[in-house]
């Protein structure tokens, strides 16, 4: 058996194998609103024959945005031009869509990756034309030098849990099969949770209790927004990589919570949150965490980070370190990904019909289910 050519559940989101398309920004949008480039991207992803894509971090207010060219969801005008492109592109393939809801907190009002000083995504000012004023839970910088956000007050925050609830609405209304939850990466509910960024003296900060109070409002509020089998699950950092910061078990104590709650999936990154974090990267190097979390939770898990090849990617799932993968930077590389896999682990694979007499492997004729 090849268990990364296994079908596979979220709840009851049924996809044809483990291979996961993450989040990846394009910064591409305008006003929040995706545009033609998300049909190129898309359309490539959704003919890939991976099990599941995840639409990119896709901000549930304006000001939840990572660049003033990130994709949202918050308005009639952005939910059109959502629905315009997915109308287009999923006609031509049966592939689950997911998206990834998502507010940047203090890592907002940043540049293109491509933009900005040393062609770098540093923070843009309040008073430049395409800047805002940033949130937070306290108010500290992410770049030394960048402007210090808001602290946010109880009324913002219950503004933020409204605005993921509507956002949840407005996916399930555009026939989206599952969200994820940013709880990741440095973004506004990683900020809750890591003593590092927030250093409230009330009910959202100090005590791990009050730091996952956000997070799990928010988890319960998009639960509530949604149908009662309507797949949530959550992307977290599981570590800091600072000391004193974030950590596993933390991460493990957030997962129990979420997992009483109802989610059925953890995604396990890492990192983010500050510039002085110290991460060894190399291949694999977040699937210890999802293994661990895997294991002392009882959850099922996606793995990620440097998982570049199907051997590797099986690899993982034969020793029950993670239930499925997902795979990036190898997808921008190579859209057919997938393809590969399959032909390597001598599997079939399903794809548009127009790909099918794309079939290269020497041993096997129909490496396309048709």
């Amino acid at each position: 058996m090849i268990h990364l050519f296994e079908p596979w559940h979220i709840g009851q989101l049924k996809l044809e194998n483990r291979i996961v398309i993450p989040p990846m920004c394009q910064y591409s949008a305008e006003n929040g609103c995706m545009t033609d480039w998300h049909r190129i991207h898309i359309g490539s992803m959704l003919t890939s024959g991976a099990g599941l894509f995840i639409i990119e971090a896709t901000a549930v207010a304006p000001e939840g945005r990572i660049s003033p060219y990130c994709v949202g969801l918050w308005s009639d005008d952005t939910a059109k031009a959502m629905q315009a492109v997915l109308t287009s592109v999923r006609r031509y393939s049966a592939m689950p869509v997911a998206i990834q809801l998502s507010h940047a907190g203090r890592k907002a009002s940043t540049n293109a990756p491509w933009l900005g000083e040393d062609g770098g995504d540093r923070s843009i000012a309040p008073d430049q034309p395409s800047g805002w004023q940033t949130l937070a839970p306290s108010a500290l910088p992410f770049f030394p030098d960048g402007t210090p956000p808001k602290a946010m007050t109880e009324h913002d925050i219950d503004r933020v849990v409204q605005d993921f609830a509507q956002a949840a609405r407005r996916a399930e209304a555009l026939g989206i099969d599952g969200i994820e939850l940013h709880m990741a990466h440095g973004y506004l509910m990683h900020e809750f949770l890591s003593p590092l960024s927030n250093q409230r003296t009330d009910d959202y900060g100090g005590s791990l209790t009050n730091r996952m109070r956000l997070p799990l409002q928010v988890f319960k509020a998009v639960k509530a927004a949604v149908a009662a089998d309507f797949p949530v699950w959550v992307r977290i950092s599981a570590t800091d990589w600072i000391e004193g910061g974030w950590d596993l078990a933390q991460s493990i104590s957030l997962c129990r919570e979420l997992k009483q709650l109802g989610c059925p999936l953890i995604h396990v990154s890492t990192g983010g949150l500050a510039l002085e974090q110290n991460i060894s990267a190399g291949p694999g190097y977040q699937v210890s965490f999802s293994d661990a979390i895997r294991k002392a939770v009882g959850i099922d898990t996606i793995a990620v980070g440097l998982i570049n090849e199907p051997e590797q990617a099986e690899s993982i799932l034969v020793s029950q370190q993670a239930d499925a993968i997902a795979v990036g930077r190898g997808l921008l590389h190579n859209p057919h990904w997938p393809w590969r896999a399959a032909e390597k682990l001598n599997r079939q694979i399903s794809t548009a019909p127009q790909y099918w007499r794309g079939t290269t492997h020497p041993n096997q004729k129909n490496l396309f289910k048709k």
